[in-house]
Order: structure tokens, then sequence, then C-alpha cells
């Protein structure tokens, strides 16, 4: 006998949802770095809602969730940079995934491989020529899946101290 499985819906989070994208950081945030303060934790939820609000409305980020009956159960979210160009193209649209967020009960049914299919097809249709992202152990087996390796170049970072 089959079991008909519910059906995802993978769709844009427009700028009237950015709470909901707000809420679902704070989630991801408190289960991948631990516990916040009440004053940080408002603090937080105000700029996330000022940032997303405003690189919404600009084209500067992109997100998408996934509900399933209904219910918001992932989501995941793409910054969007402008690169001055070089010899090749006069500008580059390059993005960087984050947000990657699916709530513990719907994980492993595949939506987190839809979010991802979603955001990809997306910067294609942009015109963006690469996208990069920082995973947890977890989540590495989902993006080399979808063809995610170590940079070309070699990739250095510095943390500048306040």
């Amino acid at each position: 006998m089959k079991t008909n499985k519910p059906a995802i819906n993978i769709r844009k989070i427009t700028s009237d949802e950015i709470s909901i994208l707000v809420e679902y950081r704070l989630i991801y945030l408190t289960e991948l770095q631990g516990e916040m303060s009440e004053d940080y934790s408002s603090r937080l939820k105000k700029d996330l809602f000022r940032y997303f609000e405003r690189s919404i409305s600009q084209g500067q980020f992109l997100a998408v969730l996934a509900e399933e009956e209904g219910k918001v159960v992932s989501f995941g979210g793409m910054v969007i940079k402008e690169i001055p160009g070089d010899i090749h193209k006069s500008l580059y649209l390059e993005g960087d995934i984050l947000n990657m967020y699916t709530i513990p009960e719907a994980r492993r049914k595949g939506i987190s491989s839809l979010i991802l299919e979603r955001l990809l097809s997306e910067a294609k249709n942009m015109g963006i020529t690469k996208v990069a992202l920082h995973t947890s152990h977890d989540g590495e087996k989902l993006y080399r899946k979808f063809h995610f390796a170590e940079p070309v170049y070699p990739y250095l970072e510095r943390s500048i101290e306040a």
C-alpha cells in the first residue's frame, strides 16, 4: 500500500515574510552556536530584520523556504555580490549561500536538496557565475553531491579584531 507523502512547496520568501526568515535564522544560530542573552537576542533580531528588509529589496539577498502542509520546515538564503570585472568580463555576480536550515523533524527527507536546487537555479537565472558556502560536517555530503569543491585558487581569510 502506497503512502502519500505531503507535497513540499519551495518558493521565494517575500519582503512581507521577513519575520519568518529572522525567526528561523535565530533558531539556526541557537542550534549551531548555543543560547544567547535576551538583550543580545533582541538586538540581533532587530538587526537581522533591517538587514533582510534592505538586502532583499535591493536584490542583494535571495531567500527560499520549503512548506509542508502549510508549515515552514526549511529555508536557505544567498547573499548576492557584485564583483569588479577583469579582462574577460566587466562585472561578475557571485553568491554566498547561508542560512541552510531544516527543522529537526523534517530532516533526512531531501528537503535541503530541494532548497539548494532552487537557490542554484535562481543563481543561474540571475547570471551568478560562482557560488560559495561554509559547511558543517553534517552538511558536507549534500554540498559535495551538488559539486561544491575546494576553491580553485587558494582562499585565505583573516579576522579583524575591533
